[in-house]
């Protein structure tokens, strides 16, 4: 019954150990755009499946073979083992760049020296930093 749900767990794992394996490597590039484009497919694909299954045939889960049952637990841990991992190090990543990007925008700061002063109705004078225009590459 399930053997569709289980052939698109199987490749959504290999796709998120690949990915995972090249961000390790700390790769970049292109077909890191390109397994995450594969991801999203294959988990609509995978929530279309269950959805049809459920809709088909309710209780398909119960009504499984022992041997179709543990093909269906292990690609649900190999998949769940597979997306902690990927989760993971996608956090960690995203963390560093938000903190490059962090020193990116302060250095600039700094080199542009852009401030501004503001005297207030009471006399006081603020300062406030402005906003330096940052340009990114993004193959780099």
């Amino acid at each position: 019954m399930p053997a569709n749900a289980i052939d698109v767990m199987a490749s959504l794992t290999l796709i998120m150990n690949e990915e995972t394996d090249r961000l390790r490597a700390r790769e970049r590039g292109i077909d890191l755009a390109e397994l995450a484009a594969a991801k999203v497919r294959l988990v609509g694909m995978l929530e279309t499946e269950l959805a049809r299954l459920e809709r088909e045939q309710p209780g398909w889960a119960d009504a499984m073979e022992e041997e179709e049952r543990e093909r269906l637990a292990d690609a649900l841990v190999a998949l769940g083992e597979a997306s902690a991992a990927n989760a993971a190090i996608l956090e960690r990543q995203i963390d560093l760049s938000i903190e490059m990007m962090g020193a990116v925008a302060g250095e600039a700061k700094r080199l542009a020296g852009k401030r501004a002063s503001t005297y207030g109705a009471s006399g006081d004078l603020s300062h406030t930093n402005l906003a330096t225009p940052i340009s990114v590459n993004s193959e780099y």
